[in-house]
């Protein structure tokens, strides 16, 4: 079975067919509480390093570089296989922190990572 990723986020409401809601980010989305999110896995293992995360600081004009490291970064980490393996036959909702564009969030970047070619976004 195909693994079926969408990316939604965390601040959007739940639908019915949302399916296994992953949470992917390393810090919780400011302002929502834990029984708001109805986040079924904080995957924040996969997240970007802290260090990551603050050099690009969502500037576009890092987005590329971003990609790059936080591929080597995935490759490098255990937490991943786990993951994939955990929503192998299942369809997983990514919720992207506050992150105003989908399309340049890590866990844009990660779906791709996991097997879902298209969604290795890069503009909005």
């Amino acid at each position: 079975m195909t693994l079926q990723l969408a990316l939604k986020r965390a601040y959007e409401p739940v639908h019915g067919s949302d399916g296994r809601r992953v949470l992917v980010d390393r810090l919780w989305p400011r302002g929502l509480r834990k029984g708001q999110a109805q986040v079924d896995t904080w995957a924040k293992d996969v997240a970007p390093s802290t260090e990551l995360r603050k050099w690009f600081g969502h500037d576009p004009a890092r987005w590329g570089a971003f990609q790059e490291r936080y591929v080597q970064e995935l490759q490098a980490n255990p937490q991943v296989k786990l993951l994939a393996t955990l929503l192998a036959s299942m369809r997983a909702v990514f919720p992207s922190r506050a992150a105003q564009w989908c399309s340049r969030s890590a866990a844009c970047r990660l779906a791709g990572t996991l097997g879902k070619p298209g969604m290795m976004c890069g503009a909005p």
